[in-house]
Formats: structure tokens, sequence, C-alpha cells
């Protein structure tokens, strides 16, 4: 594909301020590549989006173009990402459609793209979509053969039913969960009662204007969360982004959840092969080294732990963000199934803050070297070549994404370039403090020998 091809997806679909980056124009592009890419004349698309202002006016623009191209329109209206997930691979479509900015101020929108089985887009096929919006290559039909638009609502009792039967929850329970004003406003406490949990729901009445918090599950922004958790006495509290892909919990005495120790109890429950990506901690691999489990790391973003879970076979998938994918129920990120899986953990062991307490804390240093963008790329050839040769007891250099060299006592270091800014990022986590800076110094001062 040609290099001069502009670049419209980032990491998690496209996203960007509404007026300026998403327009109409680009909204109706889309939707007349991915009908032209999904098949044409006669194919469904599933189309969903979040509680955002602009939401309703690209909903129309992408549902235009996929009209455009005589492909059928499944509107899903409002639904967190995950139903949208769920839908396109329930309904036997050929693509899902969602209008998200996830954990974007309320200026942003975007647009992801889901596969038939529920993943999302790998980056081959959004270059694919890309060189037709260029090229404009798009396979449009004569106003007899324009697509029809079906509603389908109706899946939504399917999602519940099915998600309810991957849960083993008890009642008794008390949760506090907090939507952020976002796609799974409603959704979420209702499953979460439904499972038979006693519910609090804050921030739960859907607000492109997110007034309650903004849409990142961030410390900063979950303060007010925090303090109802400890006020109600409530075992746990549970956060979403915009979309509900995603899951932060809060444990019971008000302290939000450790993100790698998080994903690290879950992957031990879930036990056999677990991906995640190169940038998760220590504390994973040494919560499977005890059930005996694998840890298999990729890139970062959530469709390469999805391609990974399908090359591996693997059990269970996640980011320490709290975007994790269960694949024996929807290869789509779930924050409403994973909140039930941590609820589960709860009710099975005790206090989620005994539990996470119990993992045990490595230093950890993230820092940057400025670099200009031209010198990123011969700077990193440099590093794969001959960083490992600085550093001591290295047992594993894994060139994924970056470059990550692991050491014999567990400790590791990442040195990846910055996607977005002047500067190669060094993150490392240690089995002690001094460790911990010694390797930063040998690799800063590598990088900067470099310069």
């Amino acid at each position: 594909m040609a290099s001069e091809i502009p670049k419209l997806f980032g990491t998690s679909g496209i996203r960007g301020k509404i007026g300026s980056e998403i327009t109409l124009d680009v909204a109706i592009n889309v939707g007349m590549a991915i009908a032209t890419y999904a098949g044409g004349k006669g194919s469904n698309i599933v189309l969903g989006y979040d509680s955002r202002t602009s939401n309703v006016m690209i909903e129309n623009a992408v549902t235009a173009g996929i009209l455009q191209c005589g492909c059928n329109v499944l509107k899903m209206g409002m639904a967190p990402t995950p139903l949208v997930g769920y839908a396109t691979m329930k309904l036997n479509t050929d693509a899902g459609i969602m209008i998200t900015a996830s954990h974007n101020p309320p200026e942003y929108n975007g647009i992801k793209l889901w596969n038939p089985d529920g993943m999302a887009y790998r980056q081959d096929q959004e270059r694919v979509i890309e060189e037709i919006i260029h090229e404009k290559i798009f396979k449009t039909v004569s106003w007899e053969n324009i697509g029809k638009i079906e509603e389908v609502k109706y899946v939504v009792s399917d999602y519940i039913k099915d998600l309810l039967d991957q849960a083993d929850v008890k009642p008794g329970i008390k949760v506090v969960v907090d939507c952020a004003n976002g796609a799974a406003s409603y959704l979420s406490p209702i499953i979460l009662r439904m499972a038979g949990c006693s519910v609090i729901a804050i921030n739960s009445q859907p607000d492109g204007f997110f007034p309650g918090r903004l849409p990142e599950p961030s410390e900063k922004n979950l303060q007010e969360l925090m303090k109802v958790v400890k006020a109600t006495k409530a075992d746990i509290g549970i956060a979403h982004d915009g979309d509900a892909d995603r899951m932060i919990a809060i444990d019971e005495k008000g302290r939000m959840a450790d993100f790698d120790k998080l994903l690290a109890i879950v992957s031990r429950e879930i036990g056999g092969k677990v991906v995640t990506t190169v940038d998760a901690s220590l504390c994973t691999d040494k919560c499977m080294d005890e059930v005996g489990g694998v840890v298999i790391r990729t890139k970062v973003g959530d469709v390469h732990v999805a391609e990974a879970i399908e090359e591996n076979n693997a059990n269970f998938g996640g980011e320490p963000s709290g975007t994790w994918i269960h694949p024996n129920f929807c290869m789509c990120p779930d924050g409403i199934l994973s909140a039930l899986r941590v609820i589960e953990l709860v009710q099975k062991y005790g206090p989620l803050s005994k539990q996470l307490d119990e993992i045990p804390s490595y230093p950890t240093i993230r820092d940057k070297v400025t670099c200009e963008d031209h010198q990123k790329e011969k700077i990193m050839e440099k590093v794969e070549e001959k960083l490992h040769i600085v550093l001591d007891d290295v047992v594993d250099v894994n060139r994924i994404d970056g470059v990550r060299i692991s050491m014999v006592d567990g400790s590791w270091v990442l040195i990846r370039p910055s996607g977005t800014e002047s500067f190669i990022r060094i993150t490392l986590e240690a089995t002690s403090n001094d460790k911990a800076y010694m390797i930063r110094n040998q690799c800063a001062d590598f990088i900067e020998g470099l310069l």
C-alpha cells in the first residue's frame, strides 16, 4: 500500500475533535468504505453509539454511506461497545461499527470497526479502509438497490442472558457502579442487579456533556466513587469509561485497585494461557507461576491482545488499563463482564483490598529521553542490536513492540519510541530500588550516548 495514503486510524480506531478531525465527510466516507470492504450489496452492518452529543449526527452520516453502497444498517442506538461487538457476532453480521471516543473528553468522537467474530479490526484491515477512502474506490449502488435500516435493540435481552450465564455471582454483595454518564448508564446497573448484587448507581444518566465526571476512569476522576464506596460500606466499586469496554475497581477501603495487580489476580483465577502487553507488570507472571499458567506478551492495544488470544488459543487477555477480553464469551473487550469477574473473586476469596495487598509490589520507573522524530528509527535499531549487551543477566529480548529486555531475577525494561511526542520512553520494573535505578541509568546513558 502506498505510503502517501493519509492515516486515519490510531491505536484504537479513528478518534479526534468534532468539526475539525471527525467531520460528516469522514463519517460518510467510513460508512461507504466499510460497506465496500464488508461485501457490498446485501451485507449487514451493526451500528451503535455512546452518549456523546455528536453521536446521532455521526450515526446518520455513517448510515448514509452504508446505505449508498447497498448494505443494510442494523441499528443498536445507544449501546456500550461490548454490546455492539456481541451483536456483530450474535446476529451473524458482516461488520460492526461503534461511534465512540471512549475515555476522551466530550468534544471528541470516533469510530471503531468490528469483525464478524466481535474482534476489532486489525491494522492491516484498517489500512485497507484508509486505501478505499483515499482512492475513492467505493462500490455504490443505484437507487433501487440502496440498503435498508432495521432496529435490533432486541439483542440486548440476549446479551444480558448470555452475560449472566457466564457469571457465578451469588446474592448479597454491595456494589457502587459509576458509569460516567456514558453508554453503560442503563445496562451495567441492571445487569449487576440481575446478577444478585445490591447496587448503588452514580453518574448513570446518559449525558454527552459528562457532568458527573469525565469519561477517563482515572484516580482523579473517581474521587466521588471512592468516597461513596467507603461511606456506604460497599464491598466494591466499579467504574466504566464512556463506552464501557473498560472496568476499574475500587476496594472496600475506597482505594483504587492497582491495574496490574487486578489483572494478575483475575489471570491467576482463570489460569491456562493469558495474554497481556509488553508493558504489564511482573506480578502477572508471578501469579500465573503459582497455578502453572503461561503469560504471552504482545503489543500495546486491545486488538493486539485479541489477535494473540486467537493465535495462541488463550483463556483470557487484558491490558493493565482495565481493557479485558473474555474469549469464551466474545472477542470484544467487555467492562461489564470484567466487573462480574472481579465481584466473583470478592465473594470467593474475601475483601478485594486483602487480595490486592497479597500481591507483591515491585519498584517501577517510567522515564523518557528527548529524541527528535527523525532520529527515532536509527536509535531503536541500535537499542535492538546492542542494549542487551550493556545490561546484566539478560534472559530474553522481546522485539514485538519496542524492545523489552528481561533479566534472570524477573526485572525487565521496555524501550519504546513515543508515537505522539519527541521522546524515547523507558519503562521498567525491578526486584529492588537499587536495581531499578541502575537499569534506568544504564538505559538512559546508552540512548543519550547514541544521540
